[in-house]
Parts: structure tokens; sequence; C-alpha cells
């Protein structure tokens, strides 16, 4: 079966059932159905080809959406992008995917038209292009979308579905491949133990090039049932209005939006929300605290605690039942896979250790797009000939009865509100601000992000820079989840008897200072705005 498979059986059952509702646009599935067959229709007629790439640069939008859909019809893989990837990222992915195709939103013209310089995509489409955007070809989403009959392409559940760029210990982002079988594959098992059915309300107010986010709509519009979509959390007592009115069934979310919702209850006090019966979290554990006060506001709603990459999408979700005995747990594996522990040599752990995890599934990706070597780090033959399975890199402990608890990652990646954040790429745009003379970016426990970014800084005794400099210039450079929560101004860093920055003990280094912050006497945090950036 091929991803969008599910949607169009869903389509020709029920083709006026409602399927997405997003910024006071109500469309049904048939609806998604004849606009994606008329953009994938226009892929064709501009050269796409099976396997092409066709990059995404949108924000949360019903033009999304259908866009998702097209792709996946015109036999061609998504490569769905942040919309607040910085455009030197953006040229990377796109000459890095050797995309077919672009398709974005004229509001982010600044960001993409300096890309597009760099990178120049054979096909490019823009919603509300002007004549500007025309003058180099560009096509516009209301042409590209009037009518065409859906393409007859010979995919098969091997081909490419996706290919999600996150971050990697280069300093480069990498292509995560993933074929129609491992999509699906994820989908199903996910769909299937949380429970999702046609008469849900699922909300998203996730980026779509968020795995999380994403999968929100492949599951509902597998099931039949309705996407409530937002363009970001960044207005809470908006999202909550809707959720009331819209009477929400599902509401995903991420540590960073349930602490925001619940710093502001009152929002909560003025909307009915008993409608919510299911809440999913990934990217960290939610403290204990939060998990008690999710409960009072939401008293019909179960829990889930889940754990997942991009390399696979989900492994473990933790039964709300057992969310009382084990709050900080991230559970077992889910159907249709196994998990397991392993030793730096590989071998096998017994319940009661700590380990590598490692999933065998046919969720696990195809790979890292042209990243033989980094591939070869984490698919590594399994236990049974000919199989390869994914080590993950993060380091858990499996209690007697196989729950798995989070102990760190085995390399240097920062997980940061859910997303990957490889501190050589922030240590990069450091070393662009010509003030800094030494730089080291380490991730500290943080209850609500999971990790927190913290960078030190070593800069030119002649020169006059301040905390928020620092901020300032990374916030220029990088995507918000990336700029670093807080700066560390020093004098001088560790280092080897060779002179490389030695980075142990930094962590604890910044937990002191973080101490002394509160105090006001070192470091400066980003200011509530940034925060809030990611969520938007």
């Amino acid at each position: 079966m091929l991803l969008q498979d599910a949607f169009l059986e869903r389509a020709a059952e029920h083709p006026d059932a409602e399927a997405l509702v997003c910024a006071g646009e109500r469309l049904s599935y048939r609806d998604i159905d004849v606009r994606s067959d008329a953009l994938a229709a226009t892929f064709i007629e501009r050269g796409v080809v099976r396997g092409d790439r066709v990059a995404l640069f949108m924000d949360n939008s019903s033009a999304a959406v259908i866009a998702i859909y097209a792709i996946l019809k015109a036999g061609a893989a998504m490569v769905p992008v942040n919309p607040l990837t910085k455009s030197e990222k953006l040229a990377f992915i796109l000459e890095d995917a050797q995309a077919k195709a672009f398709v974005s939103d004229r509001h982010l013209r600044p960001v993409y038209a300096l890309a597009l310089k760099t990178y120049m995509p054979p096909v490019v489409i823009v919603s509300g292009a002007d004549e500007s955007d025309r003058e180099w070809g560009a096509m516009d989403w209301s042409t590209a979308t009037t009518s065409g009959v859906r393409p007859n392409v010979p995919t098969i559940d091997q081909d490419l579905a996706a290919i999600i760029y996150t971050s990697g210990s280069t300093g480069q982002p990498k292509g995560v491949m993933l074929t129609h079988l491992n999509m699906v594959s994820a989908a199903r098992s996910v769909s299937g133990y949380l429970g999702l059915s046609a008469a849900d309300r699922i909300l998203c107010c996730l980026p779509l090039a968020f795995d999380y986010g994403l999968y929100q709509v492949l599951m509902a519009l597998t099931v039949g049932a309705c996407v409530v979509l937002e363009r970001s959390f960044a207005f809470p007592a908006a999202v909550v209005r809707v959720m009331a009115q819209e009477r929400v069934t599902v509401f995903p979310g991420v540590p960073t939006i349930f602490s925001i919702l619940l710093g502001r209850e009152g929002i909560l006090d003025t909307h009915d929300c008993s409608h919510v019966r299911t809440i999913t979290n990934t990217a960290a554990s939610l403290p204990p605290v939060h998990i008690q006060r999710l409960k009072t506001r939401f008293p019909n709603a179960r829990i889930f605690s889940m754990y997942g990459l991009t390399e696979c999408k989900r492994v473990t979700y933790l039964p709300p039942e057992d969310l009382e005995r084990r709050p900080t747990s991230v559970g077992r594996g889910m159907p249709n896979e196994e998990v397991y522990l392993v030793d730096p040599d590989g071998q096998r752990l017994p319940p009661g250790s700590v380990g590598e995890l490692v999933v065998r599934g046919s969720h696990v990706m195809r790979g890292y797009w042209r990243r033989p070597d980094e591939t070869a780090q984490r698919l590594k033959p399994g236990p049974y000939p000919g199989e390869m399975v994914l080590y993950s890199g993060d380091i858990f402990r499996m209690d007697e009865e196989g729950y798995l608890y989070f102990v760190g990652r085995s390399d240097d990646i920062i997980k940061s509100r859910g997303e990957k954040v490889s501190p050589k790429e922030v240590e990069n745009v450091l070393y662009g601000m010509p003030a800094v003379l030494e730089a080291a970016v380490v991730g500290v426990d943080d209850e609500v992000l999971g990790q927190a970014v913290h960078a030190f800084v070593v800069v030119d005794a002649g020169a006059a820079v301040v905390e928020r400099d620092v901020v300032r210039h990374c916030n220029e450079h990088l995507e918000s989840y990336m700029v670093p929560k807080v700066v560390h101004i020093v004098s001088a860093l560790p280092k080897t008897d060779t002179g490389k920055i030695r980075k142990t003990g930094l962590a604890s280094l910044a937990r002191e200072r973080m101490k002394e912050a509160a105090n006001g006497m070192a470091g400066i945090k980003q200011p509530l705005k940034e925060e809030r950036e990611y969520i938007r």
C-alpha cells in the first residue's frame, strides 16, 4: 500500500466528509483529492518524474496539505522544510536533495529568493505569486491547481515517499530517506495504539515539516478523521478557542506547548475542552506535576507519553494506565516492531540493563540521503541474515518488565523542543560573528525542553559584545529552536593537551552559572518572544 492509498479510499467512500479545517477554510475529502490531482498533473506536465524530490517550504495551511498529496500522486518524494529555516540552510537542502520542484508561500520570499540564487529547481510554484515571482519563471498556486487529471505513476512501496532533513553531527543537515512502506507502517502502528477513528478531530499546531506534525495529517486522512490545522501555537488563547469550537478530540503536543498552556490556565477556564479524549506527548517526558495538571484540566483525556526519532517516526509509547506508576518512562515498543538494548560491542542486553536502543521494524528508514558513511553508523546488521536494524544513538535503561527510561545520547546531538540540534552547526554560526574567538555549544537538561542549548563563547578583549548581541546574531542565522537559550561569555574555554576545546564539564558549569543568572549575576535567557518563535 502507498502512503496516499488510504486517503484515496476514504475520499471515494465519503467524499463530502470534512477532512480539514484551517484558517476559516473547510475542505472535504473530495476538495483535497481534486485539487491535489490538479497539482500532481501540473508537476508531471512540468517534468517531475517518479523518484524526483519536491521541496515544500510552507506554513501550516490547506495548500501545504494539498501539496503533500499532490507530490505523492506524482510519484515524487516530499522534502518538507520548516518555514523558520534561514536562506543558507534552505539553499543547502535544495541543492543536496537536487530538488526538481519547489513549492512555497509568497510571504517567505525574503528567504527563498536568496536560496534560489544558489540553487534553482526547474519547477517553482508560489502561493500568491505576483509579477516579481513570475519574472523568474514561478507559477502561481491558483493556476497550478485549477484543473488536471490524476497521473498514473507506477509507484511501489519501496519508492521514497519523503526525505526529512534533521541535524547531523558534522554541522550540515542530513536527509532521512523514508519509503512508502516505512511511513505506512509507522502511521498504522501509531494510529492503531491511539485508537484513532473517523469520528476524531485532531488538532495540529505543530509544523508539518516536523514529522510529529506531518503524521497528524497523514494519520487523520488515513482513518477518515478531520484535521484542525493551526499555523502555530504562538497565540495559545486562539488555539484553545478553536479547540473548543471545533470540539477537538485529539491534542498532540510537546512539553513546551503544554508548559505554555498550563502557565496560562485562565485560558482553559473560559472554554469547554471536555471533548478531548486523547493527549499525546513526545520530545521529552512531561514533568509529573504537569501530568497531574493536564489530567485536571482535561478530565476525559487519556495521556500518552511517547518516544520517537525521525529515522523511524515512533518507537515507544506508555499506555495511559501506566502513567501513574511510571511517569518518567516512555513505555515499551509499539505494534509491529522490536526494540532492545545493546552494549558498546553490539551485544544484546537483558532487562534491567542500560545500553543503546536498537529498533527493528518495517518503519526504519532506508538511510541518509547521499550519506553512506553516516548511514553505516546507524543501520547495522540485525539478528537475521540480510536485515538491517536502527541503532538510535540514544541510551536507555530498561526495567525488568521491559519499560524504557531515557538516559542520554551517545553522540553530542542536542534534543531540544523535539528537534535535533547539531552543536557544530550552532558553533559555525557563532564563529561567523567577528568578535567571537572561541565557541562551544552543549545541551543542558531542561524540564520543559528536554535539553536546552547553552553556548560558551570567548570574545575579543577589545569588543563591546554582550550576551544579547550573540543571541541576536544567532537569531539572524539559525532557526529559533537552535538559538542558544543561554549564552555564557567566558574568558577562556578548557582545552585538551592537543589544544582542542574540551566540552566535558561544560554542562555542569552551565547549571552553576544558571543559578548565578537567577540572581542576576551571569548569563541571559532569550526573551519570551524568542521562546515562542519555535511554536509559531
